[in-house]
Order: C-alpha cells, then structure tokens, then sequence
C-alpha cells in the first residue's frame, strides 16, 4: 500500500515507477515490486541500475502573471499559444528544467534529475514573475483588501 505508486513493467525486464512523492519513496516501491514480481515466479536481477529520470513539481506563486508580457521579453526561452495550451512554456539552460507557467500564478516545474534542480529552477524564475506579475488583478477571495489613507 505504501508508498503509493504505479509500475510499468516492460518484456525487455525494464521497470518505471511513478507516481511517488520522493526518490526515497521511488527506491522503496522498486523494491516491493520487484518483491512481488519474486512472489509470482519471475527472478528480479534487484536493482542494478535505478536512476531517476523525471521529477515533476508544482508552486502556486500567489499572484496572477502576466503571460503574454513574458513571452515578448523573453522569446528565445519561452513558447505561448492559449489557442492550443493555456500556459506558458519557459524553457531554463541552466538547470535544464522546463517550466509550464500559467496566468493563475501556478507553475509547473518539469524535467528534473534532483529536488536541488527543482529549488534552483524555481529561485531563478522567481525574480522574473515578480516582473510580469498582473498589478491589478481581482481579488482572491479570502484575501483582505487594503485601504490607502488619502
């Protein structure tokens, strides 16, 4: 049961887990599958060459952004087409990390090897949010609106 994940298990003996919230939970559900592939009568060779591929992370930055300011300021990094996907593609060098940015302030961070990438990622990008944020945005609700003294 625990850690919940899902196992893809190819005829080449090749295995791919996902859907864990941490490499130490990936390793751990590696083992219990290859446990129950024992339990069935397959000869599991263990874990021989256990990498991670892909780590995927979400942020909500707590402000909408503005997208289509983004994409003219930086056009070499980023993609943005809302008639066929609603967020914006923004593609870091360094860490090569892939970001899906969208107008709500919610960030995809995809295409990591390590969590430190993912933080690192998201540090850099970060500053340029906060550039394109949207200033006069509806209110969330919830939030408290502020009154300016005249």
């Amino acid at each position: 049961r625990e850690p919940r994940a899902t196992a893809l298990i190819f005829s080449s003996g090749r295995m791919v887990v996902t859907g864990t919230k941490s490499t130490h939970n990936s390793a751990l559900a590696t083992r219990k599958f290859a446990y129950i592939l024992e339990r069935v009568g397959f000869q599991p060779a263990g874990m021989l060459d256990f990498k991670v591929q892909n780590i995927v992370g979400t942020v909500d930055v707590g402000f909408p952004i503005r997208l289509e300011g983004l994409v003219f300021a930086h056009p070499t990094f980023s993609s943005y087409e809302p008639e066929l996907f609603p967020g914006l593609i923004y593609r870091l060098v360094q860490p090569r990390v892939v970001l899906l940015i969208f107008v709500s302030g919610k960030v995809v961070i995809t295409g990591a090897k390590t969590e430190a990438q993912l933080i690192e990622g998201l540090r850099k990008m970060y500053p340029v949010l906060v550039e394109f944020r949207k200033e006069n945005a509806t209110s969330v609700p919830g939030d408290v609106p502020t009154i300016a003294a005249a």
